[in-house]
């Protein structure tokens, strides 16, 4: 090793390509399984399915599945601002059941789109 230096930085890169490789491909496996819970209208963490739409709490479901890309106030990130947006309640509905990119679809329940959409309208 002490004749060629770079050696082991080309295998500590090649390591580090191939980590970062594997790991994406675990991030898409996972992703598919989200969305899949998502359909099914189950939380992330197996806790079982969205309450009816007369026990629907928009604000925990904002919690659980819209925080980390629209942030803790409403005032966007990753996702657009939520607050004092400019669609109509259809257009909401219409993103949520349908999702935007990178927005998956599925997130919330059908019977609960119209609160969930009221909701985000409500937002100031």
């Amino acid at each position: 090793m002490n004749r060629n230096p770079i050696i082991p930085f080309i295998l500590i890169m090649a390591m580090g390509i191939g980590l970062v490789f594997f790991m994406s491909l675990e991030g898409l496996n996972n992703a598919d399984e989200k969305a899949k819970e998502a359909e099914h209208g189950e939380k992330a963490g197996g806790e079982g399915e969205q309450a009816s739409s007369g026990e629907f709490d928009p604000e925990q479901a904002y919690k659980d599945n819209c925080l980390s890309c629209h942030g803790g106030n409403y005032e966007g990130g990753m996702g657009p601002a939520l607050k004092g947006t400019d669609k109509s309640v259809d257009e909401i509905k219409t993103i949520i059941k349908n999702g935007k990119s990178p927005m998956p679809a599925g997130l919330i329940a059908d019977e609960n789109l119209d609160a969930m959409a009221e909701w985000v309208k409500s937002l100031k």
